[in-house]
């Protein structure tokens, strides 16, 4: 049992919990992961197994591609669905969310082509697994503490409205390593004064590898119990 499994993640549930969940299906202790994924998200989840572990490192450098929902008109303290979330004005009351959506969306257009393409900054969430003082951002955040993350560099490649449902947005999105999604919709919202959050996020690609190629986890399951690893179980070079 050595090599990758490019696992389709399903919402609700950790990237460790998959973790977790195929070292119990193989019986193995060498499983680990490429990069997390939040709860809320779906999509691909690269898992090394046995050797493969020690290669994982080489995902975590690699370009991403996402398709996400934006739900504009509203705030929420974690930029996502899990919320809390505030709603300054019911969407049909909200003009000026109303304008942004005229003319195919073309002010929101205008403002990710002028603020959010090539290298920009960008300030992580919160409610984040990075370190402050030692300790996970979102433990901080979750007992109300002060949480303060200084701002970096990320590269956006593209940032593209691909569907149009008000008060939704739904883009993809390509991007450099260490770019957090949720911030991108946060900060878009912000810039466009009438706030907004991810409702649905799924990562499609990680590299050249694509979710298309993924096997969700009960799928997996199934294969090994019927002694057929060699279908999910890849070498990646």
């Amino acid at each position: 049992m050595d090599g990758f499994v490019l696992v389709d993640k399903g919402k609700g549930v950790s990237s460790f919990f998959v973790v977790r969940t195929l070292r119990r299906i193989f019986g193995v202790r060498r499983v680990g992961h490429g990069g997390t994924l939040d709860p809320l998200a779906t999509g691909l989840l690269i898992v090394g197994v046995g050797k493969a572990t020690k290669s994982l490192s080489q995902f975590l450098g690699c370009d991403k591609e996402y398709k996400v929902t934006g739900y504009f008109g509203a705030v929420s303290e974690t930029y996502d669905a899990e919320g809390p979330i505030s709603e300054s004005l019911p969407a049909k009351e909200n003009k000026k969310l109303e304008a942004l959506f005229e003319d195919d969306c073309q002010k929101v257009k205008d403002v990710i082509k002028e603020k959010f393409i090539g290298e920009i900054l960008q300030t992580p969430p919160k409610f984040s697994a990075l370190k402050v003082g030692g300790k996970r951002a979102y433990d901080l955040a979750r007992k109300g503490l002060e949480v303060t993350l200084a701002p970096r560099k990320i590269f956006v490649q593209e940032y593209k409205i691909m569907k149009i449902e008000f008060p939704k947005i739904s883009f993809r999105i390509k991007c450099g390593s260490g770019t957090y999604i949720r911030s991108l919709i946060h900060d878009l919202g912000q810039v466009l004064g009438v706030g907004a959050y991810t409702e649905k996020l799924r990562r499609t690609k990680v590299g050249d590898l694509d979710v298309e190629k993924a096997f969700k986890i009960e799928d997996v399951e199934k294969l090994f119990r019927e002694g057929k690893p060699e279908v999910f179980l890849k070498q990646v070079d």
